[in-house]
């Protein structure tokens, strides 16, 4: 039988095949850490789990859902008030995701032909090129180096590029690399995108882990931002519910209205208990969202220190849950280092080259354990004399 030529468009899924390696060492009674993955080990808030088991409770929720509730609607546009002081988010402007992974599929799909051409970070979140090539669309890839702190420069992409393309995709926090926006480059990014007629996707699934005194915003804070662009609006890892899938896109109507279209042919509607969670989290307390993200920022500083103190080049980033950290010693053979890594001190992390083509050199470690277990994970890189 021969398959659509898209499943040979993806390579061997990274995660699963050292998952599988992880395992056969756990097998043989190893010790392993895993810092690979960016599952938070803190738990959902109670109030949330609470609305989640009452909503179950009744039968009426176990039908299908076929449209985002009125009071969903309505929590996500307070939630842009009252989090982002963003005023003027209306419920055409809002629709569900099943997580910003399926989301950004759809958006792409409504966005995109087969050919056209769309700017997608390098390194980046792997969805990102992927629903570009599911399209048919054409990833150029826009570098997060270095030299910039890890921003989008879009001084640095052509102008033929530029005009020719139909989306560009901004991550910020950045996946992996952990830079955080400015003000600056949100400005450069707008005028960018209406010089040249393209749409912003704005991920922005980190702004609640971000170092320092206050917590991130949202796109829609700067001038400009609503006529060129959409917002993905993740809750997985503010409030700890990843396997739920609670995102929403946000923005222009238009844009809005086409990726429901579409994604109608597809789903019936988020599950309604789990739309009331969602509504928990927009509405309730949010104590647990600011204590949880200094303790993300202490587990950073404990991760960098240790890295430093065994020989590695100082980590920059300072947002996501997440560490960028450049492979010791020159390496840029990342699969090969990560397999190394593993056998020797039994700390699995991502290779960088797994993010684009950028990302070689590089690794990523997951701030998913506690400041004193992530110094252990250093004293064992070191131990083992990488």
């Amino acid at each position: 039988m021969q398959f659509s030529k898209k499943v040979d468009l993806f390579g061997a899924e990274v995660f699963a095949s050292l998952n599988a390696r992880r395992r056969e060492l756990e097998a043989k009674g190893r010790d392993v850490m895993d810092l690979s993955v960016g599952t938070p080990d803190f738990r959902p808030p109670q109030h949330v789990i609470d609305a989640l088991r009452e909503s179950a409770s009744d039968p009426n929720n176990w039908k299908y859902a076929l449209h985002d509730k009125d009071e969903l609607l309505k929590a996500v546009c307070d939630y842009y008030a009252s989090r982002f002081g963003v005023e003027g988010i209306t419920p055409d402007m809002v629709m569900s995701c099943r997580g910003t992974q399926e989301g950004m599929s759809h958006l792409c799909s409504a966005l995109a032909n087969p050919g056209d051409t769309v700017l997608v970070p390098d390194p980046c979140y792997p969805i990102f090129q992927g629903s570009a090539l599911l399209v048919g669309a054409k990833p150029w890839f826009y570098p997060l180096t270095a030299e910039h702190d890890f921003l989008p420069w879009v001084e640095g992409i052509p102008d033929d590029v530029a005009d020719a393309a139909k989306y560009m995709i901004v991550s910020l926090p950045a996946n992996p690399v952990g830079s955080v926006g400015t003000p600056e480059v949100y400005a450069q990014v707008i005028a960018f995108a209406k010089a040249h007629d393209i749409v912003i996707i704005h991920d922005n699934a980190y702004s609640d882990i971000i170092d320092g005194p206050t917590p991130g915003g949202s796109f829609f804070q700067y001038p400009g931002a609503r006529e060129v662009g959409v917002e993905f609006l993740s809750l997985s890892k503010s409030f700890n519910v990843t396997g739920a899938r609670l995102s929403f896109l946000v923005g222009r109507p238009d844009i809005i209205a086409a990726t429901r279209k579409l994604r109608s042919q597809v789903d019936f509607g988020m599950f309604l208990p789990e739309q009331d969670a969602a509504i928990a989290c927009l509405t309730g307390p949010r104590e647990q969202v600011e204590t949880q993200r200094h303790q993300y920022e202490e587990r950073r500083r404990a991760l960098c220190d240790g890295l430093e103190e065994a020989g590695w080049e100082r980590p920059t980033g300072t947002g996501t849950m997440f560490v960028w950290a450049k492979i010791p010693g020159g390496r840029t053979d990342s699969v090969q280092f990560v397999l190394d890594l593993m056998e020797k001190s039994g700390v699995v992390v991502t290779p960088g080259s797994s993010f684009g083509p950028s990302g070689e050199g590089y690794v990523r470690f997951a701030l998913v354990m506690p400041p004193e277990q992530l110094r252990e994970a250093c004293r064992r890189i070191a131990a083992a004399g990488i």
